[in-house]
Formats: C-alpha cells, structure tokens, sequence
C-alpha cells in the first residue's frame, strides 16, 4: 500500500478490562488485570440480531495484541486489514478478539509453564468464555479460531494439537518449528550474551575448564542469568543481542520449567563449555511440533482448517522446520494448506490477506 486512504467501513474496537484469576500470583508478577481489545465488524452494529464468527489474533516474541491495533504509515494495522478485506468480500465478517499475552521474559508460547505462567489456561478457559459472555459469538469451536506469527504461529499449531474442543481452524505464519534449527544454533550467542555476567569475571590467562565446569550443576543457573535479567529488566532499551538472549531463555522458560531449579527453568547447555544437555534437550524436543503429529493426529483430525506458511528466506530458519511439519502432517493424513513464499521473518503480516479469508471460510457461520 503506497498510499495510505481507507475507504473501507471501519468497524469499532472496545476494550474491555479483564481481571484474571489464571494469571493471579504468576511466578514473574506480570499484572493479572489486563486490558482486552477485541474489533467488531460493520455489520455487528448493522444486523442487530447476528453473531459472529471470532478469530484470535496471537501476538509474536516481543508483540501484543494492542500493538496490532497502531497505526501505520503506508500500510494498514489489523483492524484496517480485516475492513478492507470484509468490504472487498474477500473473507466474511468475524470478530477478532487481541489478547495481551506479554511477560517479563519479552512473551511467551501460549503453554501452560509453572516459570511463567498458564497462558494457555488464559485463553482457553478465561477470555473465550469472556469474549462469547460479552459479545455476540457464534459461541463452538466449529466457529472459532486462532491465528499468529512466530511465536504467535506456534501457538495457534500448539493449540490445535492440545485444545481442539476449543479452536476449529488455525493459522500459523512462520511458527517456531525444527528446534534444532531454528535455536539450538543461536544458542552460542546466548551463551555469550550470559558470560558478560559470570562471576568472578573472565580473565586473560591460563584456565582450567575442566575445575570450572564442575563447579556447574548441568543446566541450573550459577547467577548469571539472574543477574543477566535484572540488566534487562533496567534498561529502558535493551540492545537486538540482549533480546534475543532473553528469548531464548523465555524459550526455556517454557519448554523446561523447574520450580526447584533458579529462575524456575533449566538451560539446554553448559554454560561454561557450550555442551549440549541431552536430557534438558529433549524436554525442548518434545514441545517442537514437529515431533508433537503423531501424538496428536486425532485432535488435529478435528480441525475444520490448518494453514502454515512461512518465507523461504527465514532468517531463523524456520522454513525447514515448516516444511517437516507439513510432511508429518501429510504422512499422518491431515489435511493443510502449506505454502511458502520469498520473504524473510520479517514484516509478513500481507500474508493475512491469504489466511483470514481461509479461516473464515474453514469456519461455520
């Protein structure tokens, strides 16, 4: 869009404010009363007697749901992009519900984690039932559906796998998949990233690697991750590195919680030699979707549509990890859209324009 000039019906956005008991005491004392966006169609105000189809937008690493709701120049937000497409009759009218999923670690995968917090829980069992209380649904899951990028893709997958009583359709855009790809090769910088907060601080030298390492249980903190989030946490502007870092131990977070462990998560490496923890890894193979299909064929068997994209110039990687996901998925016999497309992980969201028509289409009405 190189000129900005709406000339679709807007529709409204309300926000609600939720207080939540899932989200109550979390372990990182994000707030548990949030603010919940949620987009009416036109014809809401229009078909007094209608109701209405809902998608759930899942944010990224790092987003929120309100973030989708800011203006952009030369290009649409959410809400502009579901009036043009309505207008233009290119998907039908549904309701689009932006949940505020952020935490302290930068976001988190829409799990329930004990290091972070039961945000599937939040979805699943407080705001679907809040959004179809406050406003007119069509209130099954043969109606209802979930869609993100990134961070947001995995969870609409993940979600498909484990709540099919809850979603009917999904849409996952460049979702982490293929661990092995898409973290386990960053993880050096991570590492590197937590050494500027060892204790006592390197120096120049002999070194005995062998004494340092057992100093180390395997995966526990020795305090440089502590001391590495409270940096964050002060900064008013952490750096690209810095983020990263932090999403990988968010990542950790969710895929390997430990109440008993520091920070309430382990870590897949040794610190101080970079080795990978197998044991540790496998909890992260476990949430990888790819190895999630067979275990969840009957659940995704359910789904009234499954749509994966993903640029084939990832800078993460991830377009292998979608690629063997859509294989898993064709071997176990559910049906899916996959595409690809020539583009990086980065400024994507045009490629809603192909699955929020799909969604709604998939969707009962």
């Amino acid at each position: 869009m190189a000129i900005k000039r709406p000339t679709a019906p807007e529709g409204r956005v309300v926000v609600l404010e939720h207080v939540s008991q899932v989200l109550a005491g979390n372990p990182l004392g994000d707030p548990h009363v949030r603010k919940l966006h949620v987009w009416l169609p036109p014809q809401y105000d229009t078909t007094a007697r209608k109701r209405f189809p809902v998608l759930f937008d899942l944010a990224g690493f790092t987003g929120s749901g309100p973030a989708h709701l800011a203006w952009r120049a030369f290009d649409e937000n959410l809400p502009e992009r579901l009036a043009r497409l309505v207008h233009e009759k290119r998907m039908a009218p549904a309701i689009l519900v932006f949940p505020d999923c952020f935490t302290s670690l930068g976001g988190n995968q829409y799990i329930n984690s004990s290091a972070i917090g039961r945000y599937a829980d939040y979805l699943v069992r407080e705001l679907v039932p809040t959004v179809d209380r406050e406003f007119r649904t069509l209130a099954t899951r043969d109606s209802r559906g979930c869609f993100g990028k990134s961070s947001g893709g995995y969870g609409a997958i993940v979600h498909a796998m484990k709540h099919p009583d809850t979603w009917g359709a999904v849409a996952n855009h460049s979702g982490d998949a293929g661990f092995d790809l898409c973290y386990r090769s960053d993880w050096p910088n991570t590492l590197n990233a937590l050494a500027r907060f060892a204790s006592p601080p390197r120096k120049p030298g002999r070194i005995d690697v062998a004494r340092n390492a057992a100093r180390l249980t395997p995966g526990v903190d020795d305090g440089r991750v502590q001391r590495f989030l409270q940096s964050i946490w002060k900064k008013e502007r952490p750096g690209g590195g810095d983020v990263h870092a932090l999403m990988n131990l968010a990542m950790a977070a969710s895929y390997d919680p430990d109440p008993k462990a520091p920070n309430g998560f382990r870590l897949p490496f040794n610190v101080e030699t970079g080795e990978l923890i197998p044991q540790r890894w496998a909890r992260w193979q476990a949430h990888d979707p790819v190895n999630m299909v067979q275990a969840h064929r009957a659940a995704l068997g359910k789904m009234r549509g499954i749509w994966i994209d993903c640029g084939w110039r990832d800078q993460y990687h991830i377009h292998y990890g979608t690629r063997q996901l859509s294989m898993k998925l064709a071997r176990a016999g559910i049906a899916h859209v996959y595409e690809e497309f020539d583009d990086t992980h980065s400024g994507i969201d045009y490629r809603m324009d192909r699955s929020l028509p799909f969604l709604t289409r998939s969707l009962a009405r």
